[in-house]
């Protein structure tokens, strides 16, 4: 056969291959030519097994998602699947790269599954609001039994083929090429007689669930409390795996599959999936779309240094680490120097307790990060990372060392959070070399990474930053230069309707309810709390700005969990912050100081009178060309601020494309 799906005889093996670059995905072209390709195979005398594998560098990694939502044309995944699984010659699937989603649905369609040693394996139609819909909920419980099952689908995370191999996901992991090694495994299972299993014929894994309700919900309890609607269905539907034939669980999952593949929440977290790729097409990233920018190649990062060990520099040199990067830590206060170190260490050891990471990971990754107490330690880095006080004057400053200290050719990066990158790139003699890298706190968990396109900034550096974020696990975001760039500018103007709400009726307590019912994690002054609220205190009295409640609050003393006391009290050792009638009376004080009428507000009133404010910023955002296009905002706050993935983000929300 030509096109997508071909196939050919090694002796008595047929060898089916999907190659539909650049990830093999299960569009309907390749729906139909496998499953024609499957039944010739099948009625070829000459073929005794068949082996099916994909070209490039990767496994079937999901389904074609720009189908979704589109009507479904035959042939469907499911009946590629039961042709596939109830072929009597042994079917053997050679897995290498990813094997998502559908990818891995059709892998549990064969009778065995031979991996490449560096085989990723995961179900992550999660993170898209859906769940597995061809079989995944009911055939992967079966294989591995329900305590391996539930995490794969309920978090979306992929697991490495030696774990695969460990829980009975994979029957053979390849010394050397996969391919040979699947079609050997296939001759071996046709001499040997080997059983053909069909995994939705299997039942031993799921007996000890039967009739135990409490054993089920013990496996599933750390997601029992979801408030969304995937994972709320995929515990429903796992449920039923040891509770329904096979036949009408299946029934189950496909009218849930398309329940939720119809909903809101779904159409939002599809929606993003899609935002982080239009990311990669801002248009600095390709100079071609602009004559006047001079296209180079980005430079490679082998090398980073990061100025400032507290916790933001910490983090970010984490990130590094993590990433295989070797980076120096610095910070002219040795002593400085000295705790960040402990505290990297503290961070991997408790990674390494809650079984997260091995002490050999540990090991890596500390020996990669080399601490020094002077500027100079950052002349060999290819990437100078400045993660200092937020002051002009203070980061003016380091970078004119670092301009005289850094080879040429280095990147000098700031993570400020709302200071002018044009103003401090005045400090160097190379301003194309100056970059804005907004990590979020702390660095080496937040996914987001703004970054800040100067006036002045190298092309390739920009490029070189981009994909540098990616081998990094962020999702970056290209915007351009404004006082707080998008999210902190956003940030600010919701602070400032939280306060017009706190001065006219509404209490911490309440404010925080209706964000939370709105779908985030935390509410907006328990997050405050937790950040403290001394330095953003500090930063408006260094630019003569002024915040009645949280200004009142800090010359209180009240700066948040780490003083006992914020928005909320804090009872000792306790980090959950309780009402405080000190709070009411000092935000009713300052009300009546001001003449403002109070009233009361609901939960309906809340809402809109903070996200409205920033919806309206968002547009003012896009109309100044801070931020490309919408959904680079959406990215940012849901990514870098809690923004509930379920709404989208607050432009897509606001319905602003």
């Amino acid at each position: 056969m030509n096109g997508l799906v071909s196939w050919r005889r090694d002796g008595d093996v047929a060898v089916i291959t999907i190659d539909n670059p650049p990830v093999n995905a299960l569009s309907h072209a390749v729906r139909a030519q496998l499953l024609a390709a499957v039944r010739e195979a099948d009625a070829d005398a000459a073929v005794s097994a068949i082996v099916f594998a994909c070209a490039g560098r990767t496994f079937v990694a999901g389904a074609d998602i720009s189908e979704f939502g589109k009507p479904a044309q035959s042939p469907i995944l499911l009946d590629v699947i039961a042709t596939l699984e109830h072929i009597d010659k042994p079917l053997v699937a050679a897995v290498h790269g990813t094997v998502l989603g559908g990818g891995l649905e059709l892998t549990l369609a064969c009778h065995f599954r031979v991996a490449d040693a560096r085989t990723k394996l995961g179900l992550p139609e999660i993170k898209l609001g859906l769940i597995p819909g061809a079989g995944g909920t009911q055939r992967l419980p079966r294989l591995i039994g329900m305590e391996h099952a539930a995490p794969m689908i309920l978090t979306g995370g992929p697991i490495a083929a030696p774990l695969a191999l460990e829980v009975g996901l994979i029957d053979e992991i390849a010394e050397s090429d996969v391919l040979p090694a699947a079609i050997t495994f296939a001759r071996r299972a046709v001499r040997d007689t080997l059983p053909i299993r069909r995994v939705s014929e299997m039942e031993n894994k799921l007996a000890g669930l039967r009739g135990k309700p409490d054993a089920y919900a013990a496996i599933v309890a750390p997601w029992a409390g979801a408030r969304l609607d995937a994972p709320k269905a995929a515990i429903e539907l796992l449920r039923l795996a040891p509770t329904l034939p096979f036949a009408e669980a299946m029934r189950e999952e496909r009218a849930t599959f398309t329940r939720l593949m119809n909903g809101e929440q779904s159409k939002a977290q599809r929606y993003l999936f899609f935002a982080e790729r239009a990311a990669a097409k801002h248009p600095a990233l390709h100079p071609s779309l602009h004559p006047a920018l001079k296209p180079a190649e980005p430079r490679a990062i082998a090398q980073a240094a990061v100025i400032g060990a507290g916790t933001m520099g910490t983090g970010i040199a984490m990130c590094f680490a993590n990433a295989g990067i070797a980076v120096v830590l610095i910070d002219t206060d040795a002593t400085a120097v000295a705790r960040g170190r402990a505290s990297i260490d503290k961070q991997y050891e408790s990674s390494v307790a809650r079984g997260r990471l091995t002490a050999d990971d540990k090991a890596k990754r500390l020996g990669l990060i080399s601490t020094a107490a002077s500027l100079a330690a950052a002349k060999d880095a290819d990437l100078i990372v400045e993660a200092v006080f937020e002051d002009m004057d203070v980061k003016k400053a380091v970078f004119r060392d670092l301009d005289a200290i850094a080879k040429p050719g280095a990147v000098l990066a700031t993570n400020t959070s709302y200071l002018d990158i044009n103003d401090i790139a005045t400090s160097v003699s190379r301003p194309g070399a100056v970059i804005g890298l907004h990590f979020f706190s702390p660095a080496n968990v937040m996914r987001l990474l703004e970054i800040v396109n100067a006036t002045a900034t190298d092309p390739a550096i920009l490029a070189a930053m981009f994909a540098l974020a990616r081998k990094l696990g962020k999702v970056p975001v290209i915007v351009g230069v404004c006082r707080g760039f998008v999210g902190n500018r956003m940030l600010q103007v919701r602070a400032a309707a939280i306060e017009r709400l706190l001065l006219e009726g509404a209490l911490p307590a309440q404010i925080d309810a209706a964000l939370v019912d709105f779908g985030f994690a935390m509410g907006p002054l328990a997050v405050s709390d937790l950040a403290g609220l001394g330095i953003s205190w500090r930063m408006r009295k260094a630019n003569g700005l002024h915040a009645a409640i949280a200004d009142a609050l800090c010359e209180a003393g009240r700066f948040g969990i780490k003083a006992g006391k914020g928005y909320y009290r804090y009872d000792a050792g306790s980090r959950r912050g309780v009402p405080d009638p000190d709070v009411a009376a000092l935000i009713e004080q300052t009300s009546k100081r001001l003449g403002v009428t109070r009233r009361t507000f609901t939960p309906d009133e809340i809402v809109p009178r903070l996200i409205t404010p920033m919806i309206e910023e968002g547009r003012r955002i896009l109309a100044e060309g801070i931020a490309h296009q919408a959904s680079d905002i959406d990215l940012i706050w849901v990514h870098g601020y809690g923004w509930p993935a379920a709404r989208g983000g607050p432009m897509y929300y606001g319905g602003v494309s």
